[in-house]
């Protein structure tokens, strides 16, 4: 393999997925693999833009039939995967392929794909109170989703020293965050 995989992680309402958004905008040249998700849509969301959405069933026989390079059971209740085959494909034509993962996810990247392929990049705030006001404001979610998404946030934070980077997504500078990401994957993938 010759290419590069760069995943974005952090935690749920870091940034993750608006950066992922700056950098599809600004940098057409990397691949955006989908990956797959049993969620519901939000609002705006459509079926192939940022994930295939799938029913827990359809996931689970993807599971069974090896069509995921990660999977993971996030919030305790949804599933969320990086289908393999087309990331593969992408980094044995030498490609730079670029992914957001949810922290879950990571470890298993990590044992799949060879560390001179891989770049890890951590999302994080200045400061936790500011993750669960970003969490609470773009969407309305129940008391008890936001305990499951505080749990996951702690865990996630322990995990940062474990990346490559840590990209700290300051409140209103979103365009400085998604400048130093592309920066890390200019200089990872030259």
């Amino acid at each position: 393999m010759n290419g590069k995989l760069i995943i974005i992680v952090g935690p749920s309402g870091s940034g993750k997925s608006s950066v992922m958004h700056g950098l599809m905008r600004a940098h057409p040249e990397y691949i955006y693999p989908l990956s797959a998700t049993t969620r519901a849509m939000r609002e705006g969301e459509k079926d192939g833009d940022i994930y295939h959405f799938y029913t827990k069933e359809k996931f689970e026989e993807g599971i069974e039939n090896g069509e995921f390079l990660e999977y993971a059971i996030v919030h305790q209740d949804n599933y969320y995967g990086l289908l393999k085959g087309p990331l593969m494909d992408s980094l044995e034509n030498g490609e730079t392929v670029v992914r957001e993962v949810d922290i879950q996810g990571f470890d298993s990247i990590r044992e799949a794909i060879p560390k001179e392929n891989l770049v890890t990049i951590f999302i994080t705030v200045p400061n936790k109170g500011e993750l669960i006001d970003r969490i609470v404001s773009r969407a309305a979610i129940s008391a008890d989703e936001l305990e499951k998404r505080k749990e996951s946030m702690h865990r996630e934070f322990n995990r940062a020293k474990d990346c490559d980077y840590m990209v700290e997504n300051i409140h209103g500078e979103l365009e400085k965050t998604i400048q130093k990401v592309a920066d890390i994957i200019k200089s990872e993938s030259e």
